[in-house]
């Protein structure tokens, strides 16, 4: 699958049909905040930095409130599909598993030795300020998300 897909298209098409509203706690806000930390988090753990880019963007795409809604990862990862499927964007098989793994099981499970569904997941981790929760580093896979939850996430970035 080689097609060309463009990543700020699809983030445009997915924000507009995203359920929550312009403030909510776990929209595109939040999605951009999950894509720094990924992308930061990557440079040192060499997780795919296209799957972690996706997972930003769909992980949270389909909640249906900000309070307690346990099938929105499941949702969000069946989106990437959908999405997929319908050629918005590419990956290989191996990729997009990975992708939807993530999506699915992101609030689900903590630890996983796969370094870039690790890394998706620390990368949400760390916004976890947000909601006024500090991250804890015993529920974090990789080495630098460990140090950005003792040093504080937002130092992480600069």
């Amino acid at each position: 699958m080689n097609q060309a897909w463009n990543y700020d298209e699809l983030w445009d098409e997915v924000a507009q049909q995203f359920h929550g509203g312009a403030h909510s706690i776990h929209g595109p806000r939040h999605w951009n905040r999950v894509l720094q930390f990924g992308l930061k988090i990557a440079e040192e753990s060499g997780a795919d930095l296209m799957v972690v880019k996706l997972f930003a963007l769909f992980h949270d795409s389909r909640r249906e409130n900000d309070g307690h809604d346990p099938e929105h990862g499941f949702r969000g990862a069946e989106f990437a599909k959908e999405l997929r499927s319908a050629g918005k964007f590419s990956l290989d098989d191996a990729q997009f598993e990975k992708l939807h793994y993530a999506c699915h099981w992101h609030t689900d499970q903590h630890h996983h030795d796969d370094v870039t569904i690790g890394t998706c997941w620390d990368a949400d981790r760390l916004d976890l300020g947000r909601v006024y929760i500090t991250p804890d580093p015993k529920f974090l896979n990789t080495a630098a998300a460990k140090r950005a939850a003792t040093t504080g996430p937002d130092s992480f970035l600069d």
